[in-house]
């Protein structure tokens, strides 16, 4: 398991500090799942578009996730579903594939992701921080299963944001 601090200036008022665990898939760390999610906010799951393995695998990863941790309402943490290696090319699956699997199994939404060419990585993390924060405040304007929509990122990113 990899752990990082990560200090994020969020706004010119407010600072985010995350905590990120990294189980890296390893079904090995299955049993053990309880104690790295114990409190967490929200999630990433990672799957290589290249491989069909870890798209399937992503369905058990979901599925430990929301049966072992809810938010204190009892709905399910944010979860965003990051497709990587989205430079590469053929993808093992479709994208109509990605978007069905991830409406089907309560994400938040998924992105796109290349970690090789940093391709919506920090833009991904924003998202997923602005769904943790609007799950925690319980305003209502997202919720934590989210729809599972594909999220179309854009340059929305301030200057000089970054993330991981």
């Amino acid at each position: 398991v990899d752990f990082a601090l990560k200090v994020v200036q969020w706004s010119e008022s407010e600072t985010v500090r995350l905590q990120l665990w990294d189980i890296a898939g390893q079904e090995r760390f299955t049993s053990m799942t309880r104690l790295y999610y114990r409190e967490a906010s929200a999630c990433i799951i990672m799957f290589d578009v290249t491989n069909i393995s870890t798209f399937s695998n992503s369905q058990k990863w979901k599925q430990d996730l929301d049966s072992k941790l809810l938010l204190p309402d009892g709905s399910p943490v944010p979860c965003l579903l990051l497709a990587n290696k989205c430079d590469l090319s053929p993808w093992a699956v479709t994208k109509d594939e990605v978007d069905r699997f991830s409406k089907e199994n309560g994400f938040s939404g998924w992105v796109e992701t290349s970690v090789k060419e940093n391709k919506n990585i920090n833009e991904s993390m924003r998202v997923l921080i602005e769904k943790m924060m609007s799950s925690s405040t319980g305003d209502g304007s997202s919720s934590a299963a989210g729809s599972g929509d594909y999220i179309n990122i854009k340059e929305t990113t301030p200057p000089g944001w970054a993330c991981c």
